[in-house]
């Protein structure tokens, strides 16, 4: 039995699977979401302890008493990433809130940064940019800003986390303090070549070696659930390991057995994140994207470019919300192919700006070739066209400008379900596009860390055969075919810049 923890940036969920890989229950709890100023996100760190405690005692409950007992019960966990938790080596108190990926409070930190020139320093060693979205800034801001913290931290006696941190610790009653390669590589400290702590970007966000976790693979053996939690989930169970750790987006990669150079995956979502797997050699980003560790397992490391896209199925929600134009998303696949084709009508969502690989925070959403001869069809479609499209900027930029090539893109989210979408996401791509039945792709992703950690599966051909594509969609159109469609896109996003 598996108990495989995501916790996510709205709620902590609990998924128990049998050692068939079969999902038994599911539990959720959601946890609030602070904003003490504008720009300001924070969550409660021993709100998202007590509510992972909830969430695995309820889904422990799906057994029939006395099983899952023993060594056969074990824990993974996949978790938002960037996220920071600072706390009290001592008592594992949080010295405050948890400041979110999405908080902006480290943005005159980053601002700093760049005017010094650390810019091209960070990328190389971190494969990242230097931006409040990754947890370092945030870390600083806590040292600098909570009174008594800095002096505490250069004394050794408070721990930095991610959210897997902070679980892993309160899980085994603080005897161990460790993160896995995934979730070290979006703090903007970690060395992506050496894999470890980097002493000049730890200086130069002033942060303490002494508060940083052990750094390890995502398949590691982290350590054993303390018996005073075991108690408190009412688990009689001699041993629970804590097996297998990974970001979300990096689980989802692993949970869609994107195990090989050129294979991708795509989750589409309120926005959409884009990971593509480009092997064992790291490679610095296109501009606009990150290199991260996309995963490490059975002694080798994965590399992944990614991107964000803030828009796509949000775009779908604000026609239904805002315009009124549809229903719900389910009417959108028979409206948009109640027409031939576009009618020259393109929808750039920028309604957040514009993201991955364009990066323009100041452009605004717009609908352009309208016409007299336009009608709603026409708007809906472009809408919907607009998801396969910005996806198919995000994935050209990896792979074109890094000389990789891309072999399929895996999928998942609601809007995968429109056929229409799919086939022109994998005409635009020029590769299969794949569903497969894993709902929960990142959540997944851990259970297969924890099955290698624990030496069940040995190879990831083994891991594979417990993944099944419910659907692949492959080209039916030439890149000729989808030219001008593209290029009228290319000309609508430009006119934005």
């Amino acid at each position: 039995m598996i108990i495989s923890i995501d916790q996510s940036t709205s709620a902590t969920k609990a998924l128990l699977f049998d050692d068939n890989c079969k999902l038994l229950k599911q539990v959720g709890v959601p946890h609030k979401q602070h904003y003490p100023q504008p720009g300001w996100v924070e969550h409660d760190a021993e709100e998202i302890w007590q509510n992972t405690i909830e969430a695995m005692k309820e889904a422990l409950s799906a057994l029939p008493e006395g099983e899952g007992m023993g060594e056969s019960l074990s824990v993974a966990i996949t978790n938002q990433r960037e996220t920071v938790v600072v706390w009290h080596r001592e008592t594992g108190k949080p010295v405050c809130n948890a400041v979110v990926w999405q908080c902006m409070r480290g943005q005159q930190i980053c601002d700093e940064l760049k005017a010094k020139g650390y810019g091209d320093m960070v990328k190389e060693k971190s494969g990242l940019l230097i931006d409040p979205y990754f947890a370092g800034s945030g870390a600083k801001w806590i040292l600098d800003n909570v009174e008594g913290a800095r002096a505490l931290a250069e004394e050794g006696k408070l721990c930095f986390g991610t959210i897997d941190s902070w679980l892993v610790y309160k899980l085994t009653g603080g005897k161990v303090h460790a993160t896995d390669y995934t979730n070290a590589s979006r703090t903007m400290l970690f060395n992506v070549h050496t894999l470890d702590w980097d002493d000049e970007l730890l200086e130069m966000l002033t942060i303490p070696r002494s508060m940083m976790p052990t750094a390890l693979p995502c398949d590691a053996v982290y350590g054993e659930v303390c018996d005073e939690v075991l108690a408190e989930l009412g688990c009689n169970a001699d041993i629970v390991k804590i097996a297998g750790i990974l970001g979300d987006s990096h689980g989802a990669l692993s949970g869609q057995m994107c195990f090989a150079e050129g294979f991708g995956k795509a989750t589409y979502g309120t926005g959409s994140s884009v990971m593509v797997n480009i092997g064992e050699n790291c490679a610095p980003a296109p501009d606009g994207l990150v290199t991260s560790v996309g995963f490490s397992a059975l002694g080798k490391t994965f590399y992944a470019f990614e991107g964000n896209i803030h828009c796509t199925g949000a775009t779908l929600n604000w026609l239904r919300d805002q315009l009124q134009l549809i229903n719900g998303p389910q009417e959108v696949e028979a409206m948009a192919t109640s027409v031939p084709d576009n009618g020259g009508v393109y929808f750039v969502p920028a309604f957040s700006g514009l993201g991955a690989p364009w990066w323009n925070a100041d452009a605004k959403a717009c609908i352009s070739g309208m016409t007299f001869a336009s009608i709603k069809a026409h708007v809906v479609r472009a809408a919907l066209e607009s998801i396969a499209y910005q996806v198919t900027d995000l994935i050209k930029t990896m792979t074109e400008k890094a000389g990789i090539n891309l072999k399929e893109v895996r999928v998942d989210g609601g809007p995968t379900k429109n056929k229409f979408l799919m086939q022109m996401q994998s005409d635009l791509l020029q590769v299969p596009v794949v569903r497969s039945e894993v709902e929960d792709a990142s959540a997944f992703g851990a259970l297969v860390m924890n099955r290698f950690a624990l030496g069940i599966w040995k190879t990831f051909d083994e891991a594979q055969k417990a993944w099944t594509a419910l659907e692949a969609t492959t080209p039916v159109h030439t890149p000729e075919d989808m030219a001008p469609a593209y290029a009228g896109w290319q000309k609508a996003v430009q006119s934005l810049l």
